[in-house]
């Protein structure tokens, strides 16, 4: 009997095939969509990324991190990704996005871990949402597992907020520190 098998690089072509065909809806619709930044347009961020981002910066997430995945998944164009202190502050994070995107009439597919609240994923389909309590994203090290995917430059805007709260942050640890001295 002759099984119908399709070798590696097949399935590597028709993967590949899929990105390319991702890609091009998604840059069809990026177009028909009203932007909130040009830069972010640019790269593939929607509104809806943007709004999401802007929720989890309201709520003083850290260290956020687009990642564009269109080239090498199948299963979401983008990782977002953020931080925060403890676990009351990644249920605050990942409420407000739902709610924030909830308006804006986009529902997650699926919320995961948000009872533990070290890991919190909300699943909207085109992109993910991941949101880590700061121990839980040094041991997971997404931006590791995923270093193929392109780093996708934020807005102005998120981009100074962080790095004015990791300045902060940066000095309370320094203080912290010393006062342990």
């Amino acid at each position: 009997m002759e099984q119908n098998r399709t070798t590696a690089p097949e399935r590597k072509r028709r993967t590949n095939k899929k990105a390319e065909e991702a890609v091009e809806t998604q840059e069809a619709t990026a177009a028909d969509a009203t932007p909130l930044a040009p830069e972010a347009a640019e790269e593939g961020l929607d509104a809806r990324m943007l709004a999401a981002l802007h929720a989890a910066g309201d709520k003083k997430a850290h260290d956020l991190l687009a990642l564009d995945l269109r080239p090498v998944a199948s299963f979401t164009d983008f990782f977002l990704i953020g931080s925060a202190q403890n676990t009351r502050q990644v249920q605050a994070i990942a409420d407000e996005i739902v709610e924030r995107l909830r308006a804006m009439g986009s529902r997650a597919a699926r919320v995961e871990g948000y009872t533990s609240a070290e890991w919190v994923l909300l699943d909207f389909g085109d992109f993910v949402f991941h949101i880590f309590e700061q121990k839980a994203r040094r041991f997971y090290e997404l931006e590791r597992l995923w270093r193929d995917a392109a780093r996708v430059a934020l807005p102005p805007e998120l981009s100074a907020a962080a790095a004015a709260d990791d300045a902060r942050a940066g000095s309370d640890v320094e203080g912290s520190l010393r006062s342990e001295q």
